[in-house]
C-alpha cells in the first residue's frame, strides 16, 4: 500500500464522504474511489459500507484505521524530523567553560548559530576542581577543559586554543616586585592546591608537585572555586599559577600578576560522555574544527 493510499484510506475514514475528501486531498473524486476499491482487493474485504446517503467503516475497516492511525503518525514524525535535521539541527546543546573563557569560543559558538539556527545553545560554568562531574551528570552536553584527559568514559576533541599561566601573589609578596618569575620560584612558596575530585594528572598539569630542578612545591591553603583561590592569594597565605584569560578578567588592588617565565601552556579541548556523543555535539566540534582553521 503506497503512502498516498494510506492518507486517502484514513481521509475518507474521517471524512466519510467521497466529495469532501477528493478535496480535503486536492486529488479528484474518482481517484479516491479507484484507491479505495484497490485497497479492498488487496485485503480481501470490504473497509467502507457504502449508500447513496451515507459511507461508514466497516468492522475490518475500523481495524485498520485504528493500525494505520499510529503508524502513518510514526511515519510523518519522521519526515519531519528528517526535514528539520535537513534545515539544521535542533534541540538544545549545553557547553560547559571555566568562567572567563567564554571570550576564545566566540568565533566557535557563533559559527554553530549560524549553520544551526533552530539549536538553542546554553553556556554554563564549571569549576575547575571538579572538571567532569557536570558532563557525567548530564548537566552540559561538552566541556571545553585543559589537556591532558585520560578518562576512559570521556572522549576529547580537537584541541581549539591555548592559555598561558602567570603567577598570582598578594600584592606585598616579595615575588610581587618582580618582572617575571620562573616555576624554580614556587619550591620557595606554598600553592594553592584543590579541593575537589578533580584528578592528580589534571591538576599536575597546571600546578606541578616539583619545581623543574625537582624540589617539592609545598601545599598551602585548599581551594574549591576561583575566587577561594584569590582570597587565599590576596591574603599572602599562598601563590598560585593562575590563567591569563582569569587574570585579566580580574581588577584586584591586592593581588598581582607576574609573568611566568617557564610556566605551563594550558591547551582547551572539547570533552563528551562516550555514551552521550549525539549529533549536536557532533555537529558542534565540526564548527570548532572550521572555526579554528577559518
Amino acid at each position: 500500500m503506497e503512502l498516498r493510499d494510506i492518507e486517502i484510506f484514513l481521509a475518507l475514514a474521517e471524512e466519510l464522504h467521497f466529495g469532501r475528501t477528493a478535496e480535503r486531498l486536492r486529488v479528484s473524486q474518482a481517484r479516491v474511489s479507484q484507491s479505495i476499491k484497490q485497497q479492498e482487493r488487496r485485503i480481501g474485504g470490504a473497509l467502507f459500507e457504502r449508500t447513496s446517503r451515507s459511507v461508514r467503516l466497516t468492522p475490518l475497516g475500523e481495524q485498520l484505521r485504528e493500525r494505520l492511525d499510529a503508524g502513518y503518525g510514526a511515519i510523518m514524525a519522521g519526515i519531519d524530523e528528517a526535514a528539520a535535521a535537513a534545515r539544521g539541527h535542533t534541540g538544545t546543546l549545553t557547553i560547559g567553560i571555566l568562567g572567563p573563557h567564554h571570550q576564545e569560543i566566540a568565533a566557535v559558538v557563533d559559527l554553530f548559530r549560524q549553520r544551526h539556527p533552530q539549536c538553542e545553545l546554553r553556556i554554563r560554568e564549571i569549576v575547575p576542581t571538579d572538571p567532569f562531574s557536570p558532563l557525567r551528570a548530564g548537566r552540559v552536553d561538552i566541556a571545553l577543559l585543559w589537556l591532558p584527559n585520560r578518562e576512559p568514559d570521556l572522549t576529547v576533541g580537537p584541541e581549539l586554543y591555548a592559555e598561558p599561566l602567570v603567577l598570582a601573589v598578594a600584592a606585598d609578596h616579595p615575588l610581587a616586585g618582580r618582572d617575571q618569575v620562573e616555576m624554580e620560584d614556587l619550591g620557595d612558596h606554598p600553592v594553592a592546591y584543590p579541593e575537589g575530585p578533580i584528578p592528580d594528572y589534571v591538576w599536575e598539569a597546571h600546578t606541578p608537585s616539583v619545581t623543574p630542578a625537582g624540589r617539592p612545591i609545598r601545599r598551602g591553603a585548599a581551594i574549591a572555586t576561583l575566587e577561594e583561590a584569590f582570597t587565599a592569594i590576596g591574603t599572602g597565605v599562598v601563590v598560585s599559577p593562575i590563567g591569563a584569560f582569569a587574570a585579566g578578567s580580574r581588577q584586584r588592588t591586592d593581588i598581582t600578576f607576574v609573568p611566568l617565565k617557564d610556566g605551563p601552556v594550558m591547551r582547551f579541548a572539547p570533552v563528551w560522555r562516550s555514551a552521550g556523543e549525539t549529533s549536536l555535539i557532533r555537529a558542534f566540534v565540526q564548527a570548532a574544527g572550521a572555526a579554528r582553521n577559518s
